[in-house]
């Protein structure tokens, strides 16, 4: 197996795994590539020497779309949680309340 298929290859889906409808799914690879757009510039800009403030509001504006990310998935979640049948193994809100501190 060359090294692509080893990275396409999707691993056994858990009970918890997260399904996505395409649009959602979509949406969230955009905010993704974005953020990560962003990532470089900030690369570029500690680099180059640019200003700190610069700096520093490029790297908040990443935050704030990795975070909306984050959220995206736990509401996405969420919703699944919430349609599925009773007997598919359910997040306690402990767990919940965890994921949503992680983004705090």
């Amino acid at each position: 197996m060359s090294e692509h298929e080893a990275s396409t290859t999707r691993p056994e889906e858990s009970p918890s795994s997260l399904h996505l409808e395409a649009g959602e799914k979509s949406s969230l690879l955009l905010r993704l590539k974005r953020a990560q757009g962003q990532i470089g510039g900030v690369i570029r800009m500690i680099e180059d020497g640019r200003d700190c403030t610069d700096i520093v509001t490029q790297m908040a504006a990443v935050s704030k779309a990795l975070d909306r990310v984050g959220f995206a998935v736990i509401a996405a979640s969420l919703k699944q949680c919430l349609t599925e049948d009773s007997t598919a193994e359910r997040m306690d809100t402990a767990s919940l309340e965890k994921l949503f501190l992680s983004l705090a």
